[in-house]
């Protein structure tokens, strides 16, 4: 007998948007592109949070990419590289979303409608040597969710799913995503209400 699906079996690909009366004061407002969900749980960065003491420069040194003494010239469009909070998971390391002209054997993992997750040192040596993606954006640490977690937490009007866009995604202008990914699936901010409508 044939099973329908009120949703689709995975989410990977797709944009996790905060609801305004999200709980968790450190995903108010996120944008999350969604990188992998199963029925074992989901994994995802957020787009929309800058590190706000980090630079790019200052990472490549603590990571000895690049001597701590030497000047640093990168080529474009790395010289625009920002660092993003990618959310709360192991947030020492390293994640880079970035458009499917770079990959690597082994550790490039194609998520979605030519956007890619790399998180090795690799890329970050590409990037600097002017070999990189010609698109990249830069995340310490992940959101994760254990099986189950993620669905409870949409079906509790903590989240709403959408679309992802790749202008979005890889936009320098943060302050703007959250606008954007909502305008996308038709909702401007005011339309939701702060109390959580269940039909």
């Amino acid at each position: 007998m044939e099973r329908h699906e009120t949703h689709p079996q995975t989410l990977a690909g797709q944009f996790l948007i905060a609801m305004p009366q999200m709980a968790d004061s450190r995903f108010a407002h996120t944008v999350i592109y969604l990188c992998a969900h199963s029925p074992e749980g989901a994994m995802g960065i957020v787009l929309n949070q800058k590190a706000s003491s980090l630079t790019f420069p200052d990472l490549l040194r603590q990571l000895e990419i690049i001597d701590a003494g030497a000047d640093i010239v990168l080529p474009a469009p790395a010289d625009r590289m920002e660092v993003h909070r990618g959310g709360p998971v192991e947030t020492g390391r390293g994640f880079v979303l970035h458009s499917q002209d770079y990959l690597a054997a082994n550790s490039t993992m194609p998520i979605h409608d030519g956007i890619c997750l790399t998180a090795t040192l690799d890329i970050l040596r590409a990037i600097v040597d002017g070999k990189g993606p010609s698109r990249a954006m830069l995340a310490l640490g992940y959101a994760g969710w254990g099986a189950g977690q993620l669905e409870t937490e949409i079906q509790e009007n903590g989240w709403i799913t959408g679309p992802a866009d790749s202008e979005i995604i890889f936009d320098p202008a943060t302050e703007t995503k959250w606008d954007r990914a909502l305008a996308n699936i038709g909702i401007h901010p005011a339309m939701l209400s702060s109390e959580a409508g269940h039909a």
